[in-house]
């Protein structure tokens, strides 16, 4: 048995696997772009090792996509058949990531609480921790699952950037700020404490700051993986949005945001059709993007991975004039509901589905059935995960949907 990085014994005997291991650590907690490359040679350089078939299985199920996640399978499939003998932690996480492959996500949240209280020093389970709690709308959770173990994790820049996050989350913008910068000075190179602070000036509507800070950075964002890369720059596209700089939005997309992307990404395509959504509301002709992205989405109707993506997908489609794809997909996801545990299927039936015949109904100009479907639900939205950044985009779709119904009811009143 050897130690990881972290301080943390795996379950092997070869230094190889160990090393590679310790790539893939970085590369996740990075968000960079060689992740999957490291941790392929560590199940190389030994076949047996549980712990490293267990995190080929989680960054698999990361992507959030049906291919990914037959690809997870078999890996998690080993890491049972070889985690007989292993320490303690490991067998938690196999159990988690195990859960998380199940879509048991309670279980496999109250399994990375358990590691983190035990093993504090295990930022990958952390970091899981934190996504699935981002995913299900509990901020205060993803906050004070990282917020426990900074006592064993000292100058741990990755650790900093995880608790800035949590902290501009939970609205507590200064102290979010503070210990960003603390992670940037250890490290420049962390886009995740990056991100943090976008999100803070946004919020403290710091335009012209924001812009001028995210891109000093953008040079450090080539070896991010392209969710992180294209997001980062995301956000930057949102300052200049509220400068209604709106060619330059448009060159963002084109260069850095979907040119950039994954085309086969759940999380990449999220960005791309939400920007696409905010330059829509605000007047700007996106001539004929929304027909590029929509033929890689079809892919995407059946698979339900997140709520959250798929109000964005069925928006996308119908945007395109996709409306046999949209309905198909409006019917898969009633069905999806039937086949989910209690923990998820509450948010899906009460929130996403009336969102998401919400969102379609704006994208076909049927302002007063948006209005009809989003009210209800706006208060609740969060349980479907995103962030603030992200989320505030349905309620200006509301909104407009709002403003909208009421021309048209005036204007009817004139004509009439």
């Amino acid at each position: 048995m050897l130690k990881d990085a972290q301080g943390l014994v795996v379950t092997t005997d070869s230094a190889n696997a160990k090393a590679a291991i310790n790539r893939f650590i970085d590369q996740m907690l990075g968000y960079g772009k060689d992740a999957e490359t490291a941790v392929l040679q560590a199940i190389a350089a030994d076949p047996t090792c549980a712990l490293a078939h267990a995190y080929a299985a989680a960054y698999y199920l990361t992507q959030e996509n049906r291919k990914a996640w037959q690809v997870a399978l078999p890996h998690l499939q080993n890491a049972q058949q070889y985690s007989t003998k292993v320490t303690a932690r490991e067998k938690l996480y196999v159990q988690a990531i195990l859960a998380w492959a199940n879509q048991e996500i309670d279980v496999a949240i109250a399994t990375h609480e358990e590691i983190a209280n035990q093993f504090p020093r295990d930022l990958i389970s952390v970091q899981q921790g934190q996504y699935h709690y981002f995913y299900t709308g509990n901020k205060e959770k993803l906050l004070e699952i990282a917020q426990k173990v900074l006592p064993s994790n000292p100058q741990q820049h990755y650790l900093y950037g995880m608790v800035a996050f949590g902290l501009e989350q939970c609205h507590q913008l200064k102290a979010a700020e503070k210990i960003a910068r603390q992670a940037i000075a250890l490290n420049r190179y962390d886009p995740w404490a990056h991100h943090a602070i976008a999100h803070v000036m946004e919020t403290q509507g710091r335009v012209e700051e924001g812009i001028a800070w995210m891109e000093s950075f953008a040079d450090t964002w080539e070896n991010c993986n392209s969710m992180l890369y294209t997001h980062n720059w995301w956000h930057i596209a949102l300052y200049y949005l509220q400068l209604e700089n709106y060619q330059k939005v448009l060159k963002l997309y084109d260069t850095h945001i979907w040119e950039r992307a994954n085309k086969q990404s759940p999380k990449d395509q999220v960005g791309a059709i939400s920007l696409l959504l905010r330059l829509e509301l605000r007047g700007v002709d996106v001539e004929n993007r929304w027909q590029n992205i929509s033929p890689y989405l079809y892919s995407r109707i059946d698979e339900h991975a997140l709520p959250f993506q798929d109000l964005h997908y069925v928006y996308a489609l119908a945007k395109a004039g996709h409306h046999d794809w949209v309905n198909q997909m409006l019917q898969s996801m009633q069905y999806h509901t039937l086949s989910i545990n209690p923990f998820l299927r509450r948010s899906w039936v009460e929130v996403a589905i009336p969102a998401a015949r919400g969102m379609v109904a704006h994208a076909k100009g049927d302002f007063n059935t948006t209005v009809a479907e989003l009210k209800p639900v706006l208060p609740r939205l969060h349980e479907i995960g995103g962030s603030h950044a992200q989320r505030v985009l349905f309620g200006q779709v509301y909104q407009d949907a709002v403003l909208s119904a009421q021309q048209q009811s005036w204007n009817y009143g004139i004509t009439a």
